[in-house]
């Protein structure tokens, strides 16, 4: 005590304190801020990563180059002509007169250019039984989707009159149509549903609908100001569909979350007797710190995502980061004080038949008996729980990433994916053709046009291409485009054979004799091979970034060497068997079927680094607060191994319900029929399912109870780090203390509960 009133540490603490004393100013701020946030975000409107800042080498060489000379490249579409059965021929009068039939066609709609002609490009599959005609739709490549129905409908038209004929288009604008036409809309149901059913799960958890709805209003709210600031900060850093799309994942996620540990705390000082403004008061002294270190502990997780030199990872890495850091500030500040102004009415709309679960002090029937067996025997329990965790996790020891093709993606799902392999078999590569970008000062000058031609006869001739190689000159800008059908074809591996001999082999021996030529190739292929190579090269900055400093805010937080090393290797375990489980299903199709998957022989790429960071920085949550809780019932008096059944068994619902949460939203994205989004659900679902139960319930307080006093352990050299502890208790932030008695006889001394701390 000092002068007389209790001192509450904290930041949390304080903010906690003057948000309930002045709560129409603290609701007031935050409406203002979301308001203020999403007007400034939309008067400076979003800009996004362009194809350009993809990725950095060759990929990004060839993109600048073709954006600097201001070309503009438009969609092309591609329409199979093939014989249905083997007699059938491209120099048949039937299938001659198709093709000018679909010439004619596509040309009427007025929304093509540049239409060819098989029999003029040499575009005839080598059995001869398939040919190609080609064009490009006018106007912008990335809008091209919502303009290709009439050709579409053109091309279908024309296949009605040539029955013994296959006549089907396929080509970015009308992949891009098939695609939103079938997952637009259930991208964005699956966004949507995740409120509906977040609300669902917290008024099982709390039995009221009043307290149901505060943390998903303060979820949705966070989320709505972080849209407005992705606005103003994508003119710093550009952002993506993709990065608000993992924005409103891991918003929900953790929003939710961070109010339902403060929420569950209130209520249970007020269940256990204490009045409003007291149990407020230890809500943010001890939960409110909680959600300040795991959401610093996450905002620090998703940084991480910024050493990948990825600008689509960058843009996400941020985004989450800003949404976690939204939450934490209103979960701290404005949720005190709506709670101060609900007072008792949190508890309007009660069911009382859900709350049968729990006991009155707050306590799980199910984990007070899981625990008690843990406790009993914690050698056996870890071996178990360590044991399994490592059998699922072993699978992951042979994990292969790739990008997935089209038919990999989305399997039989869409009809262009029948297209997609019949025009991969008849011309291997022609779906997915490298593109060489030659950049020179004169593209007219003889040793260029010498080395194009010396490129295009080497590449069939290597065997990386069967042709045919097409040059495109754009003259007045000194640029030329050589389209190259890999050897391969959808086959990744193969194609990727065959573009290292273009890059290695071929383009030296010719275009690379030229002085001054820039001849960077991108393409699908080549685009995957440069953001695998760029993955691969940021994975070790990445995880030694997280997981140090994670590691100092644990120990600083805790001021334990012990817990800080222990929450590393416990997150791990849970990264591990999330990877486990996600290569034994989606790798080797182990029980694919469950889930509505096929076995794709591979992981997308970006997942595993983006699950790493994603999980170890939400596994965080539940572990700062089960921890928290422990070594608050340690300081105030408890034995360890008391400490840890109180601090379990006392977290488990809140942990329970928040787990839930997440594995459902997550859980809605593993229904959706795009593999990788289906491997990111799955994935998430069963990392934050295993780290809820199996980490938390079991194997964290068996190893705390073995290693009984030292969990606390902290070297004397290290004593010289920052104090962020705040050892708030019950006690210490209860109420100011009574006036000095009168004197007399002293009193008789009232039972212990424990030493308080923190004053």
């Amino acid at each position: 005590m000092v002068n007389g009133e209790t001192r509450v540490r904290g930041l949390a603490a304080r903010a906690g304190g003057w948000s309930a004393r002045h709560r129409w100013a603290a609701v007031g701020v935050w409406v203002l801020f979301v308001v203020l946030a999403m007007g400034l975000g939309t008067a400076a409107g979003r800009l996004d990563v362009k194809e350009s800042d993809q990725l950095k080498g060759e990929t990004h060489t060839a993109a600048k180059i073709i954006e600097d000379a201001g070309i503009e490249e438009p969609a092309s579409e591609t329409v199979l002509i093939q014989a249905k059965d083997g007699s059938g021929r491209a120099t048949d009068a039937g299938f001659r007169a198709a093709v000018g039939d679909v010439i004619t066609a596509v040309e009427a709609t007025g929304l093509v250019t540049d239409v060819t002609s098989p029999y003029d490009t040499k575009t005839i599959s080598g059995d001869g039984r398939s040919a190609l005609v080609q064009f490009a739709l006018r106007g912008e490549a990335d809008t091209a989707g919502e303009r290709v129905e009439p050709v579409l409908r053109a091309v279908a038209n024309v296949q009605k009159d040539h029955s013994s004929l296959r006549i089907e288009e396929i080509g970015g604008a009308s992949m891009q149509k098939q695609y939103s036409d079938a997952f637009g809309d259930d991208f964005k149901q699956a966004e949507f549903s995740a409120v509906p059913v977040a609300l669902g799960i917290l008024l099982i958890a709390f039995g009221a609908l009043v307290a149901a709805l505060l943390p998903v209003a303060l979820a949705i709210t966070a989320i709505m100001a972080t849209m407005g600031l992705m606005g103003i900060v994508s003119h710093l850093q550009p952002m993506s569909d993709t990065a608000n799309s993992v924005m409103l994942l891991v918003g929900m996620a953790v929003g939710v979350d961070y109010c339902l540990f403060y929420l569950r705390r209130e209520r249970e000082e007020r269940e256990a007797g204490r009045d409003a403004g007291t149990a407020l008061r230890i809500a943010a002294a001890t939960s409110g710190r909680a959600i300040i270190v795991s959401g610093v502990t996450v905002c620090v997780a998703m940084a991480g995502m910024l050493f990948t030199g990825v600008a689509e990872f960058e843009a996400m890495g941020l985004a989450s980061l800003m949404v976690v850091a939204v939450a934490m500030v209103g979960s701290v500040t404005v949720l005190p004080a709506l709670l101060s102004l609900l007072g008792e009415r949190v508890e309007k709309g009660r069911l009382p038949f859900l709350r049968r679960g729990r006991r009155g002090n707050g306590e799980s029937r199910f984990w007070t008996a899981v625990l008690r067996r843990v406790l009993a025997r914690p050698v056996v329990s870890a071996a178990v729980a360590a044991g399994a965790l490592l059998a699922v996790a072993a699978p992951a020891l042979g994990m292969r990433t790739s990008q997935l093709t089209l038919d990999q993606e989305f399997g039989d799902s869409l009809p262009i994916v029948q297209t997609y392999k019949r025009l991969n078999e008849a011309f291997p590569g022609g779906s997915q053709p490298a593109q060489v970008v030659v950049k020179a000062e004169d593209v007219n000058a003889p040793e260029v046009r010498q080395a194009l031609t010396a490129f295009k006869e080497r590449a069939i001739a290597s065997g990386a291409s069967r042709g045919p190689v097409d040059i495109r000159l754009h003259e007045d800008r000194n640029v030329a485009l050589v389209s190259v059908p890999l050897v391969g074809g959808s086959d990744l591996d193969k194609a990727g054979g065959s573009l290292e001999k273009l890059r290695d082999e071929v383009r030296p021996a010719t275009l690379g004799k030229v002085d001054g030529l820039q001849a960077p190739i991108t393409g699908q292929v080549a685009g995957s091979h440069d953001f695998n190579a760029q993955l691969v090269g940021s994975v070790v900055p990445v995880f030694v970034f997280v997981v140090v400093f994670a590691f100092l805010l644990m120990l600083l937080s805790f001021r334990s060497l012990t817990v800080a090393t222990t929450s590393i290797v416990l997150n791990l375990l849970s990264v591990g068997a999330a990877y486990g489980i996600l290569v034994a299903v989606f790798q080797h199709g182990w029980g694919a079927s469950l889930v509505g998957a096929h076995g794709v022989g591979a992981i997308v790429t970006w997942l595993p680094l983006f699950l790493f960071v994603i999980l170890f920085g939400l596994s965080m949550d539940y572990h700062v607060f089960v921890v928290s809780r422990i070594r608050e019932a340690r300081l105030r008096g408890r034995s360890t191994k008391d400490a840890i059944q109180h601090g379990v068994v006392t977290t488990a619902g809140v942990v329970t319900s928040a787990a839930v949460i997440m594995v459902a939203v997550f859980a809605i994205f593993g229904t959706l029929s795009m593999q990788s989004m289906k491997q990111m659900g799955v994935g998430l679902a069963a990392a934050v399912l295993i780290d809820a139960t199996v980490i938390r319930g079991v194997l964290l307080p068996a190893v705390m109870s073995l290693l009984g006093e030292r969990n606390w352990y902290l070297p004397k050299w290290l004593h010289r780090l920052p104090d962020l502890t705040h050892d708030e208790t019950p006690e210490a932030v209860a109420a100011p203390p009574a006036p000095p008695a009168p004197p007399g006889p002293p009193a008789p001394p009232a039972p212990s509960k424990g030493e308080p701390l923190g004053v």
